[in-house]
């Protein structure tokens, strides 16, 4: 911990106390968690953000909805509404959010939907579609007013939560305690090759309960995308300079990759969840118009292309060649066959509790 880290220790340590306390709430049921008649997912974090969640809720509505009815249903951080809004062709970043919206623009069969209220939130969804099989809750794992029936706990390889601290010292939203009520934990954004070693590494020492499952998961990406008609391009094009911005909470990854195909990378970051204005795209535009070489091009995340939309009619914007580069996860070794085996042994233990339920 940092000179400031210590400072600040103290106020950590009273923001980590309230958080344990309402836990301890919840766990002796003076908060009462509500079990829903639909199978709910939980997708979170320790972290103020950064672990990759969005692309690993992603995958699991890929992996679902080839067989059930699924909705997605997240507060929807960063808009400028209030209260339960079902994503349409109308959404923006400001009505929905930014992860939101990409799901919406990802998956045309599931329903998106956002609400500060997650109770009401699923049973507004549960209302308008009667077949809904399962609820992914993104960005939920302190949220803590519906008892999922599996909770995911992500955590960053470069950033793992058993050796950081609570906010503001660290970036940790609760003690680390925390971790124990996920039924799984995934470490995002690995290398690509997993040692057998590194992966024993973390098994010691994370010390994961039992009942916990510990998997690893690493970023793959999809190529460029141009923004401005969402085509992919055909290959990468060779560049001696690429700008990149972005306003998310960590960039390395793809700072990593877009170092593979070009001399200089510049970085240009903004705050997580920024809402682009006429004056950043005018300091984006500038930063490109400034780098001295024909061969260059812009390059920002699928998320941060989502914000981008509302400025859609800005003038230098039109201008600009923006390209966004679409990320999935895939996951190491066997760890791919262990999540969809719980999945499948998950929806096997709903369907029976509900046959018991309804004797």
């Amino acid at each position: 911990m940092n000179i400031r880290g210590v400072i600040l220790l103290p106020f950590s340590i009273l923001y980590g106390l309230v958080t344990f306390f309402r836990n301890i709430l919840f766990d002796i049921g003076i908060f009462r968690e509500k079990k829903h008649d639909v199978c709910v997912i939980s997708v979170g974090n320790l972290s103020m953000g950064g672990t990759g969640k969005t692309p690993h809720v992603e995958y699991l509505v890929s992996l679902l909805s080839k067989k059930y009815k699924v909705a997605i249903l997240s507060r929807g951080y960063g808009r400028k509404t209030r209260g339960f809004i079902l994503a349409d062709k109308n959404a923006d970043a400001n009505t929905i959010g930014d992860e939101p919206l990409q799901y919406y623009h990802k998956f045309e069969d599931v329903l998106v939907a956002v609400d500060g209220r997650r109770n009401r939130g699923v049973k507004k969804l549960l209302e308008i579609e009667k077949d809904l099989k399962v609820i992914i809750l993104d960005d939920a794992y302190q949220h803590r007013w519906i008892k999922p029936d599996l909770s995911i706990m992500l955590t960053d390889f470069h950033d793992m939560y058993h050796n950081d601290y609570i906010v503001p010292s660290g970036r940790l939203r609760e003690f680390r305690h925390g971790s124990k009520r996920a039924d799984i934990v995934v470490i995002t954004k690995t290398p690509v090759v997993l040692s057998p070693i590194t992966r024993r590494r973390f098994i010691d020492e994370l010390k994961l309960q039992p009942y916990q499952k510990l998997l690893f998961s690493k970023i793959e990406y999809d190529g460029f995308v141009r923004y401005e008609d969402d085509q992919y391009l055909n290959h990468i094009p060779q560049v001696s300079r690429i700008l990149m911005f972005t306003g998310i909470a960590n960039s390395y990854p793809l700072q990593d990759y877009l170092k593979r195909h070009c001399q200089e990378l510049i970085v240009l970051s903004f705050p997580d969840h920024h809402s682009f204005l006429p004056k950043n795209i005018h300091q984006i535009k500038s930063v490109y118009d400034d780098i001295f070489t024909s061969k260059k091009m812009i390059i920002t995340t699928e998320k941060d292309a989502q914000r981008l939309h509302v400025c859609k009619n800005n003038e230098e914007l039109q201008k600009l060649p923006i390209y966004y580069v679409p990320i999935h996860v895939a996951f190491h070794q066997n760890d791919e066959k262990e999540l969809s085996d719980t999945l499948d042994n998950l929806f096997r233990e709903v369907r029976v509790n509900k046959k018991t339920k309804n004797i």
